[in-house]
Order: C-alpha cells, then structure tokens, then sequence
C-alpha cells in the first residue's frame, strides 16, 4: 500500500507512483523514501493538480493537458472541454465524463466515499448504491429564497450518475485543503462528502440576483482534505482572477461561481434621466482577491 508523504492519501490505483491529489511521488505507507527515481510529472494549468508525465488528461480535473488556457484580452479564461469518457480519480472513486452537449457525470464510488446533490440531478444509479438525505439548517428561508432545502446523498460502494436537463459544460473544481467557493443557485451538480455544505446570505441582492430568488448563495468549504466539485454552466463558462481591489460589473444571471474572499455588491449604473426617474440597471459589483467565474447563457431560476 502506498501512501502519499504530504497530503496522507493511500493511493488506490494499482501502480501508482504519484498521488492523484498533489502529485507528490508515494511512498510506502509504513515510511521511509519514496520508491524508483524522479519522474516527469505534468502541472494542469486549470485546477495545478499533477499528472504523470505521460498523461492525456488530468486526474484531478480532466482537463486535457495537451492544450493550453485559452485567454481573452481582457483575461477571461476557458474552462476546459472535458473530452467525451474521460476518467477523474477523487478518493477511492472515479467520476467519467459521458457526452457533449448534455453532459453526464457518471461515478462509480468507492467503500467509504459518498456525493451529495439537489435530487433532481439523479439521472440513475444502481440498486446496491446507497442513498440518504444531508441534514440542513434554516429549510424554510432556503425554501422561501428558492433553493432547494433537501439535499441527497449516495454512498459507495455502487454507481450513480447526474446530469442537468440544459445544454451547457460540467466545471470540474477540485477543491484544496482550506478553500471556500460560493456558487449561484441550482448551479453544482455534485460535491464530495470531504467538503462542507453550507449557504451564505447576500445583502442587497434579494430583488435583482438570480431572477429576484437569490438572497442566498451555496457555499463549500474544505478542512484537512481535498475535495471534488462539479458544477453545471450554461452555454460557456469563462474564469477571471481579480486582483486584491480589482473590480468588475457582472450582468447578474451571467454568474455562476467565486472565491469567497470576492466581495458582491450591487452597483445600480444609470442610463437615462427622467421625470419618472429615468432608467437604470443594476450589476453585480465583484471586487477582489480572487476568482469568479461567469456562463454565456443567462438562466434565472424560479422556485423547484
């Protein structure tokens, strides 16, 4: 049995030489160096999870390591396309990647590692996988902000799979020890059981984010251990790093993810003067350090 040295994680690939989570080569779980010489290993330039030298695709991710970041001018980054039947290792399970234009997440869990979603992402599962609901605070104002207040879980050993019914990519955010990432509503597919679930209010926002629904955002925070996220993006989905003080304007439907040391506010910008008031629009303001990510095709959900 091989171990990793830095983060602890017993690899479970046979033949393993490097962790899956960090890329740190392994060693035997009871001490001692790592065995055989330095290898190649391969940075991914999306999620920086590490890859042995000879792989196609990131195993933390997915993304295709052949390809680099695709950047606009303005610094809008890519998410990359997972190619059909990729293969993601997170734990002791591993998630593939199946089709195009509606993705598919299909998972085949490992003894001891479970997934919790929004019910209504279950696309199927296996008889033997098993299935529980994550206990949740404050139901009824996540019932009265839209979002869902029953949140399921499946349990490996077995299979399951998730998919949304819309068009769009999966973002694949592997999440380290000690990240917080807030995400608009009805917008993960699923998240492993290492990360906790929480949500967090956004003042200000209640009568214009999300389609007048969005008082509240998902919020995942990892402790001691890595976690896996997936979130579905409409259309495209497209990442930015703001700099400490950085500020942009964000049409609020187009949001779908940030860090949460990016700050939102709103910022109402007028476009013309009246004797009723004249006519405005009012835009997220995200300031930073950190990082937001944004989808093409504007969705506003109603209460499910």
């Amino acid at each position: 049995m091989m171990r990793c040295p830095a983060c602890q994680r017993v690899a479970t690939e046979p033949g393993a030489k490097f962790c899956a989570v960090d890329g740190t080569a392994l060693a035997e779980a009871g001490g001692g160096a790592a065995p055989g010489a330095p290898q190649q290993r391969l940075q991914c330039q999306w999620c920086q999870g590490m890859s042995e030298g000879t792989a196609l695709n990131c195993r933390s991710c997915g993304a295709p390591l052949d390809i680099k970041n695709l950047v606009s001018e303005s610094g809008w980054k890519e998410a990359p396309r997972i190619k059909d039947m990729t293969e993601i290792r997170f734990g002791n399970s591993t998630c593939q990647v199946e089709g195009d234009v509606v993705p598919v997440a299909d998972l085949n869990l490992g003894q001891g590692d479970s997934v919790y979603f929004e019910h209504h992402v279950l696309l199927w599962k296996d008889a033997a996988t098993a299935m529980s609901t994550l206990p949740l605070q404050g139901g009824v104002k996540r019932a009265l902000a839209g979002m869902p207040f029953i949140i399921s879980v499946a349990s490996g050993p077995g299979r399951v799979a998730f998919s949304r019914d819309a068009t769009g990519e999966l973002v694949v955010l592997p999440l380290h020890p000690g990240m917080e990432l807030d995400v608009r509503e009805h917008a993960f597919l699923l998240a492993s059981h290492h990360i906790q679930f929480s949500y967090v209010r956004i003042k200000g926002l209640r009568n214009i984010l999300f389609g007048g629904q969005g008082m509240f955002m998902d919020r995942f925070v990892t402790g001691n251990e890595p976690g896996l996220l997936i979130l579905h993006g409409y259309g495209n989905v497209m990442e930015r790093t703001l700099k400490q003080g950085e500020s942009i304007l964000v049409e609020p439907g187009a949001f779908l993810y940030k860090d949460a040391t990016v700050t939102m506010d709103i910022q109402p910008v007028q476009l013309m003067k009246g004797f009723l008031g004249g006519t405005s629009m009012n835009l997220a303001k995200m300031t930073g350090p950190g990082r937001i990510g944004i989808q093409s095709m504007y969705v506003h959900h109603v209460t499910e």
